[in-house]
């Protein structure tokens, strides 16, 4: 199985950012390494929450110590998700040169976490505009929802078409595979638009209700692919773990492993 650093957001309570990808991966047997750029009580969503970003030179330290205890070269693949400030993608930046150096095959699996419909952009601006200029260039997987590869393409992808052609646009300027989750489909399905070595391919699934969809289903998807599955194989996990956690608050990650993992 794959050893996945993740640098990302953690909760207390819930399963979004590191809290839905380190369970997940963890269910299928992978070793996780959890860097938090945020300690939250909770998903921002819910009536209250405390909390705040974790300063990128208490981040640096960690890793030197997981370097010094032998454990920071022994990744096979960095997921990226939220970095809430220009100095936190900097240091991600950093981090994914210095595990190259010593393994030039890493995987590195980017989400840029940026907004969503209908809310728009949510990150800090500085730093959407460093995700885009300085760490995009770095990923081997990129796993952009529609708001998101429209905003990092400067263009609406409200049809099929027009999402092909930007994901297109962006798999040219990075080198990356670019996996576009909840991308413009009939409005009975959701699914993923995938360009990658293989070529492009459209994956349908039904959608669900939104209100009734715990958050944290793009953190659980670009785990899945950090540890190594395929477009296809992630999204049969994911919409069985969906389809087991409607209605539930949050993703029923571990309660239901045996039954998402066997989709």
């Amino acid at each position: 199985m794959a050893r996945i650093l993740i640098l990302s957001s953690w909760v207390a309570h819930g399963h979004v950012g590191l809290s839905a990808a380190a369970p997940a991966l963890q269910a299928l047997g992978h070793s996780v390494t959890q860097l938090p750029t945020v300690q939250l009580s909770n998903h921002p969503g819910w009536p209250h929450v405390a909390g705040r970003p974790v300063p990128v030179d208490d981040l640096a330290a960690m890793v030197e110590v997981l370097d010094a205890n032998g454990w920071l070269g022994r990744h096979d693949a960095l997921l990226t998700g939220y970095l809430p400030s220009p100095d936190h993608v900097r240091f991600a930046v950093s981090l994914i040169g210095r595990l190259r150096e010593g393994a030039p095959g890493l995987r590195v699996v980017v989400d840029p976490v940026l907004g969503d419909h209908p809310g728009g952009l949510y990150l800090d601006p500085a730093a959407a505009g460093a995700l885009r200029d300085e760490l995009l260039p770095l990923a081997s997987v990129l796993t952009p929802n529609l708001f998101e590869l429209e905003w990092l393409c400067g263009a609406p992808a409200g049809t099929t078409e027009a999402a092909l052609a930007s994901a297109s646009s962006l798999r040219d300027r990075t080198g990356a595979a670019v996996l576009v989750t909840s991308p413009p489909l009939s409005s009975g399905q959701t699914g993923l638009l995938a360009l990658t070595d293989a070529g492009a391919m459209l994956y349908g699934t039904p959608r669900a209700d939104a209100r009734r969809v715990p958050h944290g289903t793009g953190d659980v998807f670009s785990a899945l692919i950090a540890g190594g599955l395929s477009p296809g194989a992630a999204l049969g996990h994911l919409q069985a773990l969906v389809d087991a956690s409607l209605g539930a608050p949050h993703l029923r990650i571990g309660e239901t492993a045996d039954s998402w993992r066997a989709a």
